[in-house]
């Protein structure tokens, strides 16, 4: 892979890891946009290279990370779901689901139309008082962990099932927001570690130069990413998004489909 491509992914990355819309689905589309080949490090590099988007938060929630004890313990008890769910689906979503670009194209379609008919549901809804990540009892932190284990399918997006199930149990739209944010740290980390152990012996000097790019950049869109997201919360729902996957589905099978 060229560093100019890397340059691509990494920017695709950022801007997509934290929102509700899927960016392993978008990355796969990109490869097959590009001409990548379907090979094993381009399945690595479009899980590692996420693990930069990962880090911006862990720059933007230290605090919350490492040293508030009851938003670490909803944490890993909404993590430990999603891990065990990922060990045991790993080698069959790798090797069938990854670059599998009808399987993505319905996840877009279908998660778009999902998220549309959350946000019609929570207008029904009666409105009791919002609750913060530390409201969560461990319970209710694993459940919304098992949604997000439900991302381990590409295209259906880790972001948007984590927000709905912690909408779901009551968080505002904004601590449901920056939970899905947490999670993705030990989830996104472990599936890196993960896939890096199994296919270190993939990549070569250059490979690891691509890499690089593809992280740092990553990370660096992504800081900008978060703080938008979190601004558009504020005064929006996630609507516009769910449009926004169906319309990409309708494009993706178009021009991408033989």
């Amino acid at each position: 892979m060229d560093l100019v491509h890397a340059l691509y992914y990494g920017i695709i990355e950022g801007i997509t890891e934290f929102l509700p819309i899927s960016s392993t689905g978008h990355l796969m589309l990109a490869a097959k946009l590009f001409g990548a080949a379907d090979s094993e490090f381009t399945k690595t590099f479009e899980i590692v290279i996420q693990l930069g988007a990962i880090l911006a938060v862990v720059v933007l929630y230290p605090k919350r990370l490492l040293v508030d004890r009851a938003s670490m313990i909803r944490i890993i008890a909404g993590f430990l779901p999603t891990a065990v769910i990922g060990l045991i689906f790993y080698k069959l979503v790798k090797t069938y689901l990854f670059g599998n670009i009808p399987v993505v194209l319905a996840s877009l379609f279908f998660g778009g139309i999902a998220l549309i008919i959350f946000e019609r549901y929570m207008k029904t809804r009666s409105a009791p008082r919002e609750r913060t990540i530390t409201d969560l009892s461990l319970k209710e932190s694993a459940l919304i962990g098992t949604m997000q284990a439900i991302a381990i399918v590409p295209g259906v997006s880790r972001s948007a099932a984590t927000v709905i199930g912690g909408m779901f149990f009551g968080l505002s739209r904004a601590e449901a927001v920056e939970f899905s944010f947490l999670l993705a740290v030990p989830t996104m980390a472990a599936a890196t570690g993960l896939d890096l152990l199994k296919n270190y012996h993939l990549f070569t000097k250059d490979d690891a130069a691509a890499l690089l790019v593809g992280f740092v950049v990553s990370f660096a869109v992504a800081l900008a990413s978060i703080k938008w997201l979190l601004s558009f919360v504020r005064t929006h729902t996630f609507t516009p998004f769910g449009v926004y996957r169906i319309i990409i589905a309708f494009l993706g099978a178009w021009f991408l489909l033989d």
